[in-house]
């Protein structure tokens, strides 16, 4: 997710300069784009641009959260941050079980930002439909869920959340994962890994021990990600045509 100045063509180049991209937060941007380097970009960054651009709604896998072991890095994602005041919604699949959900969801909650689950009472956790912590809201809709969004954004209140599970033909299993995160969560400390860097070396470890099944459900949420969004990003498109007529 981005915009096309920040974001690597996807020309037969592309593989050779992969190294060169910058991961692009809220932060980064300013000195990415006076830099004239690549970067792709994190969610907090995609809302900065997508409000910039006039867009009301994006999908993306999921979120950024509250790191475990928080205590001792402080280790927040911006995405939480932005959320609370830029106006945008975002679909996604939930919070990547590889954080602390029930400390995410906490911060959310103290963020102001609705956090919708759709069709089901469990917050899901990205790989799987439920990590079993209860969702804040429940939706049945897409349209009830862009009615929330657009109410949100018309008071000025800030971004929504919407959270979509992935379908259960399609998650990967629960008790495989926990144990690829913990094991990756261990390799990562012994390893010095911090900050930015954690996610994604965890999310390839994960990968590998899986044996490319979590990267499997991570392309299935996606594209069931894009058809829910779709419909909610139609729904606020007509909500706000008929607040101006």
């Amino acid at each position: 997710h981005g915009c096309p100045s920040l974001l690597p063509s996807f020309g037969p180049h592309r593989g050779s300069w992969r190294h060169q991209v910058r991961k692009v937060s809220r932060r980064d941007l300013a000195f990415v784009m006076a830099s004239g380097v690549h970067g792709a970009t994190t969610v907090s960054a995609t809302m900065v641009l997508a409000h910039l651009a006039g867009i009301k709604v994006f999908v993306t896998g999921g979120i950024g959260g509250v790191h475990r072991g928080v205590a001792q890095t402080w280790d927040i994602s911006t995405d939480l941050k932005e959320l609370g005041k830029t106006p945008v919604c975002v679909v996604c699949a939930g919070v990547k079980s590889i954080l602390d959900i029930p400390k995410t969801l906490e911060y959310l909650e103290t963020e102001g930002v609705p956090v919708m689950t759709y069709k089901q009472d469990d917050f899901p956790s990205f790989f799987t439909a439920s990590s079993g912590v209860k969702s804040p809201m429940r939706v049945e809709t897409a349209q009830a869920a862009a009615s929330v969004a657009q109410v949100q954004i018309a008071m000025g209140l800030g971004g929504a959340l919407v959270a979509v599970p992935i379908p259960p033909e399609h998650q990967a299993d629960a008790v495989e994962v926990e144990r690829a995160i913990s094991q990756c969560l261990r390799e990562a400390e012994t390893q010095g890994v911090t900050g930015n860097k954690i996610t994604p070396f965890i999310l390839q470890g994960v990968k590998e021990i899986t044996k490319g099944k979590s990267l499997e459900a991570n392309i299935k949420l996606v594209k069931n990600n894009a058809l829910v969004g779709a419909q909610i990003a139609t729904h606020v498109g007509s909500l706000s045509l008929k607040s101006k007529l």
